[in-house]
């Protein structure tokens, strides 16, 4: 297929219902019409990819049973992942607080457990670890771990790798870029900083999706899951609620984004302690 012919590749309307239907049968994304342009930039590179010519061929596979490998590239070609260090300070303020109350615990051998719902590229998660180091190094030898989850497999590797350009390194001071991060490989004239041992140790990236089976054992202490449900309907966001009570511990703590709110929180077993800050109701 020539380039003239990739170029001219049209998202029709059909296509694009097909698409938004599978994408929120898999992942809970809601794509409106008014994103069209925006989805049919993003995917026409899987078309080239795939050497297909049209939206329609490109929907059959997505819908066959041969497509479980691209509607995972599908997912992951719309998914947005927008994040930086230390992003809405107030919650990393809560979260110090949330660690003293806990260290006692730790210190006579309990645990404490993170999740990282929706981690992007894994600069929460890192925020979240370096502040807790901040408060109370000791923390690094004590029984602290945090999970970090995405549905992006692409993110996901990223996070592991924790390798970050300079350019995604705003909000890092230069003291405690040199007190957690190395000097990696510069790439392209710019440099990049890596993930220390101690971070990759404490924390762990697995690809996962919020609407499938959820597999942690163990109940957290504490979520982060922001700038995540904005992405969905009320509907999907009213089932996810009970599913993040049931793995909080009865005095942990669920951070949402900015702009999310749970509607009724009574209803889902929460009350709201603070902006976009919930716990669960005794």
């Amino acid at each position: 297929m020539n380039a003239k012919a990739h170029t001219n590749l049209q998202l029709d309307a059909a296509s694009f219902r097909a698409i938004a239907d599978l994408a929120y049968r898999e992942s809970g994304l809601t794509l409106v019409e008014e994103k069209a342009t925006m989805i049919q930039s993003r995917l026409r590179q899987r078309l080239r990819a795939l050497g297909l010519s049209n939206f329609q061929d490109y929907c059959t596979l997505i819908g066959s049973d041969d497509g479980h490998t691209e509607r995972r590239h599908l997912i992951s070609a719309l998914t947005t992942n927008v994040s930086h260090f230390f992003r809405e300070s107030h919650h990393f303020e809560t979260l110090a607080t949330v660690l003293e109350n806990r260290l006692p615990h730790l210190r006579a051998g309990g645990t404490m457990r993170i999740w990282s719902a929706g981690c992007s590229n894994g600069q929460e998660a890192v925020s979240a670890l370096i502040t807790l180091l901040e408060h109370a190094p000791e923390v690094a030898n004590l029984d602290l771990r945090i999970l970090g989850t995405d549905i992006d497999p692409k993110v996901v590797a990223f996070a592991r790798a924790g390798v970050y350009p300079d350019r995604l390194m705003g909000g890092v001071s230069d003291a405690l870029r040199a007190k957690y991060f190395t000097n990696a490989n510069t790439a392209d004239g710019e440099a990049e900083y890596a993930t220390n041992e101690m971070i990759r140790r404490m924390i762990r990236f697995n690809e996962l999706n919020l609407l499938g089976q959820w597999p942690m054992a163990r109940p957290f202490d504490l979520i982060l899951c922001r700038n995540v449900v904005i992405y969905f309907d009320a509907q999907t966001q009213a089932a996810l609620w009970p599913r993040f009570r049931k793995v909080l511990k009865s005095d942990g703590l669920l951070f949402l984004g900015h702009s999310e709110r749970i509607s009724d929180p009574a209803r889902f077993g929460f009350d709201c302690t603070g902006p976009t800050t919930y716990a669960p109701l005794a």
